[in-house]
């Protein structure tokens, strides 16, 4: 079938993004699902620094690609005409690493680590392997599994999480990464303990996702670090007990506290801030690293320090979530008023302003922006 979908030709691209447009909307076929394999309608789709790093060049990936990861979609048909765990018409949030099932990583319950996964990814393939997009003869690579900034898509049926159709697409999205990983840092990587002092750094739709979840686990107080004072001022309003800009931030919050912080979880993907944040923890405490800094930038901290600190860094990836698992608990703490996620929306636009909330994003001027693919220019 012939879809619309946001294709970045390559990267290392330049802003702004309104005038260099590295995003072009075009027309692409999409071939049917494979056996084991879904066709959906993109409802709504989320903007993410990970999209942004492929734009810019700090993560690389194969080109041409049909970008974004982070959706809500309606299935429109099962490749397994005999599916009995997904039905035409069951609206599901996608996830961007779809577990293999058989690996260690996903036989050991760490199904977020899967190899085979991880290795679809990188190729711009689909787990099952190859490419079912494509443009005049030519092959279009995946995005994480995904490529959600389209009307439509074809997902491996494990990149898919069923939920129910009353919630409003705009906020289902988010789910599929935004919360998933902040909230899951808070509560799964960190484990954060009713009564922890907890510190966040950064503010974007997963920092401010990782507030929401520490607050959910019953951390108190909780702080934040972030350049843009919109953007502390949200974190006040969502139950933040300070929220400080990044300069002298770590002596206010020694001061607020009254010592050094049990977890300080970094989202910003800056190896400066995550020795900030290793410095900051208490010592017996805990870091956790979301963020994906450029790979080329290295992390530097006393070793001895470990010893004689006994402090853990923790790599989060995915949050360290089971999509499965883990969507339909953040779901269920929503309803329960307990995430309030839809404070993390920035705005709901169609598709062709793509390269213009790119911009946005990349200007520190948005939390979460959504796109809705079906939506036509006004």
């Amino acid at each position: 079938m012939k879809i619309i979908a946001a294709v970045l030709e390559r990267c290392g691209q330049t802003g702004p993004f309104d005038q260099t447009e590295p995003l072009v909307l075009g027309q692409l076929e999409l071939d049917p699902p494979q056996l084991g394999e879904l066709l959906v309608r993109i409802d709504a789709a989320g903007l993410c620094h990970s999209d942004l790093s492929v734009i810019d060049g700090n993560r690389v990936r194969p080109m041409p690609m049909a970008l974004g990861h982070e959706a809500v979609a309606t299935i429109v048909a099962c490749g397994d005409p005999d599916d009995a765990r997904f039905a035409r018409g069951d609206r599901v949030v996608l996830s961007f690493l779809p577990p293999c099932g058989e690996c260690v990583a996903c036989v050991s319950g760490e199904s977020y680590l899967c190899a085979k996964g991880a290795a679809a990814n990188g190729a711009g393939e689909l787990l099952r392997g190859g490419k079912r997009l494509h443009r005049g003869g030519e092959d279009v690579h995946h995005h994480l599994g995904v490529s959600a900034f389209a009307t439509h898509a074809v997902v491996d049926r494990r990149s898919a999480v069923k939920i129910d159709a009353d919630i409003p697409v705009e906020v289902a999205a988010l789910f599929g990464c935004a919360v998933l990983t902040g909230v899951g840092a808070a509560l799964n990587s960190a484990q954060v303990r009713a009564g922890e002092s907890v510190a966040i750094y950064g503010l974007g739709g997963v920092g401010l996702a990782a507030l929401l979840g520490a607050l959910a686990g019953g951390a108190n107080p909780v702080v934040t670090i972030d350049p843009s004072a919109a953007k502390r001022t949200l974190a006040l309003e969502l139950g933040a007990a300070g929220a400080f800009a990044p300069d002298g931030a770590e002596a206010e919050i020694e001061a607020l506290l009254g010592g050094k912080p049990d977890v300080v979880i970094e989202t910003v993907g800056k190896a400066k801030v995550l020795e900030a944040a290793y410095s900051l923890v208490r010592r017996g405490g805990r870091v956790v690293t979301v963020g994906l800094p450029n790979p080329a930038e290295m992390f530097s901290i006393p070793a001895v320090s470990l010893v004689g600190d006994a402090k853990t860094i923790i790599g989060s990836y995915l949050g360290s979530s089971i999509p499965a698992r883990d969507i339909p608990r953040y779901i269920g703490l929503w309803r329960a008023g307990r995430l309030p996620v839809e404070r993390l929306l920035t705005s709901v636009s169609p598709l062709c302003e793509i390269n213009q909330l790119f911009d946005r994003l990349a200007g520190g001027d948005a939390i979460r922006q959504i796109v809705i693919p079906q939506q036509r220019e006004s």
